[in-house]
């Protein structure tokens, strides 16, 4: 293993590298070593204490990237059609913008309208679960592909009301699309999101015309109509609305996707906690919350100082970067005793693996309940369950997930 970088900014750099997306926690702690708010440079604050962390994302003079920003970080941003699809979306915009996209969507991830949604996961899981278990046969099967991929999108494919046949695209060229989100910096390798961005935004607008002359029930059927009906100062451009369409269908599979694979990777290392999620109904939603807090799928966001601003009695002057790293405020010792120990009993367990303040994400209820039913069900269903070979994280650090999870079904 290569030594562990000490200084925070080496630290900050070993995050993207090889050795860093198999194993980032390492050089969490390699910051923290330096208190909970580090200063890297004079551009960049990098905050791992959970209290810290809490104070940037509700901070209102700190930011997210918007067209501003990207402005003055990557001039030629507006030549990547990815950049400009997710900066039209809630994603990459402050106040009004993002409060006035957000009341549109919001009402669809309430906690009332996530439970009423609970017995369509449940059959959802059961039809996936009988296709896991013809798939098998005795041979492994890739959870991830089969299963921790194939829910999620079919849930949000639901709420969208896009047709079961586009799913498994979906897949493929969300994948490509999220690249944009890592935060490159080197804007020539987006070629790739580029061209997926501009296959999903002719596939959404293909669907929203369909859907203004054949109106559902649907979450897209409702946007097209605060989009034509909506008073002015609400409404959403067509930009924004396909901007927030790709937006929710990425997020809206690819965090629970990861927490699904993450959840299933626990559960087999500790044998314990998966007896307990078979025979206790009441165990999965403290397993799942401390699997957010252990493994988040997202494992940071970033804030920018618009103006000069104190945080928690450290000056950030105005053009500053606050790299929040989520991940590393969920293991703070001064938070969670014992952090690097995953405990399902945790007392007070508030992980913030979902952001917080204005741009908590939407979908945070409903990512949880699906793996709240998914994974007893599944362990139920072959209580032989049990790895088929080692699991394997794909190639990126702000998204963590595995890419492949082989799993015998006993």
């Amino acid at each position: 293993m290569a030594e562990l970088a000490t200084r925070p900014d080496e630290a900050i750099a070993a995050l993207v590298s090889p050795q860093g997306r198999r194993d980032p926690y390492p050089h969490y702690e390699a910051i923290r070593a330096h208190g909970n708010l580090v200063r890297v440079d004079d551009g960049m604050l990098v905050a791992v204490g959970y209290d810290e962390c809490v104070a940037a994302l509700r901070e209102p003079l700190l930011k997210v990237q918007d067209e501003n920003s990207h402005d003055v970080i990557h001039p030629g941003w507006r030549e990547h059609s990815s950049l400009r699809g997710f900066t039209e979306s809630m994603l990459y915009t402050n106040p009004p913008d993002h409060s006035r996209m957000r009341r549109q969507v919001v009402g669809t991830f309430t906690a009332r309208r996530v439970q009423e949604l609970r017995p369509a996961v449940v059959r959802l899981v059961d039809r996936l679960l009988g296709r896991m278990a013809d798939l098998g046969g005795g041979a492994p099967v890739d959870f991830m592909a089969e299963f921790a991929f194939r829910l999620p999108v079919a849930v949000i494919g639901e709420l969208l009301g896009v047709p079961e046949s586009d799913q498994v695209w979906f897949r493929a060229v969300s994948a490509e699309v999220t690249l944009a989100l890592e935060g490159i910096t080197d804007l020539s390798r987006l070629d790739r999101a580029d061209a997926a961005m501009d296959e999903l935004s002719d596939y959404f607008a293909d669907v929203i015309e369909r859907r203004r002359r054949r109106p559902g029930t649907d979450l897209i059927s409702a946007l097209v109509r605060a989009h034509d009906d909506g008073a002015d100062g609400d409404r959403l451009s067509r930009d924004e609305l396909i901007g927030n369409l790709v937006l929710l269908l990425v997020a809206g599979f690819d965090t629970t996707t990861h927490l699904l694979g993450h959840g299933l990777h626990t559960a087999f290392e500790h044998p314990g906690f998966a007896a307990r999620l078979r025979a206790e109904p009441g165990f999965a939603p403290g397993f799942v919350e401390e699997t957010l807090r252990c493994e988040p799928p997202v494992q940071a966001t970033s804030r920018w100082a618009a103006e000069d601003v104190d945080l928690m009695g450290t000056p950030v002057p105005a053009g500053t970067k606050v790299l929040v790293l989520l991940a590393a405020a969920n293991r703070d010792p001064r938070r969670y005793p014992d952090p690097h120990r995953c405990d399902p009993d945790r007392p007070d367990n508030r992980p913030l693996s979902f952001g917080g303040g204005i741009h908590l994400c939407v979908g945070a209820a409903l990512a949880r309940m699906e793996a709240q039913v998914a994974l007893p069900a599944l362990l139920r269903r072959f209580p032989g369950l049990a790895p088929a070979g080692p699991a394997v994280y794909r190639d990126r650090w702000l998204v963590r997930g595995h890419s492949r999870l082989p799993v015998a079904l006993g």
